[in-house]
């Protein structure tokens, strides 16, 4: 079982590695459902975390996931930046007005990151209709979708996400996240089938 666990400063990162998490996935401003860190903090996590993989969030702001072609461009300029630096992976998201997944600027934003590793975060619990933002990441070929499978949170969703694990069909990783503690992380992954976690405690 693989954990990741949601570091919006430099002391959970320290406590996260302390805990033994398998991955760290970086953000600053979680109050506003993270954004993407400053280079000091991204580099600073690094040598905390020392062997633990760390992913960034690619985020210009808080609120809704339709950007305009100037966030576009921020968001291709800080993944640039983690390429620099060095990180393990980004984390990205985009839909339409419409609430479908904005396919073509996710693909840029991905292509953009590879050889990293690219994770698609909780945007797509916003998406209009989930089994196909679903498919629509999975045919731009990211390796992850961080989801709390259309719900508030991920125990709610939880057969939602077995849904969407079967749909998957290890074409790309489904991973639970939002409200997954150790209490309820068993009976999350004992349903849904899920080998990968993310959560602020886990």
């Amino acid at each position: 079982m693989i954990r990741e666990t949601c570091c919006p400063s430099l002391g959970s990162v320290k406590a996260a590695v302390s805990r033994g998490t398998s991955r760290i996935e970086l953000c600053e401003k979680l109050e506003i459902g993270g954004v993407t860190p400053s280079r000091d903090m991204i580099e600073s996590a690094i040598e905390i975390a020392g062997k633990t993989p760390v992913n960034v969030l690619i985020r210009p702001r808080g609120g809704d996931f339709v950007y305009s072609e100037a966030e576009a461009a921020q968001m291709l300029e800080s993944i640039s930046l983690c390429k620099e630096i060095g990180v393990n992976g980004v984390v990205i998201g985009a839909l339409l007005p419409d609430g479908n997944v904005d396919k073509e600027l996710t693909l840029r934003l991905a292509d953009a990151a590879r050889p990293l590793h690219v994770t698609f975060h909780r945007a797509i619990d916003e998406s209009k209709n989930y089994m196909q933002a679903i498919q629509d990441v999975i045919s731009i070929g990211i390796e992850r979708i961080l989801t709390s499978g259309h719900s508030g949170n991920a125990y709610e969703g939880r057969f939602m996400l077995r849904e969407a694990v079967e749909l998957a069909a290890g074409r790309t990783v489904i991973m639970p996240g939002c409200g997954i503690t150790d209490d309820n992380l068993e009976e999350i992954a004992r349903v849904t089938g899920a080998s990968e976690f993310h959560g602020s405690r886990i």
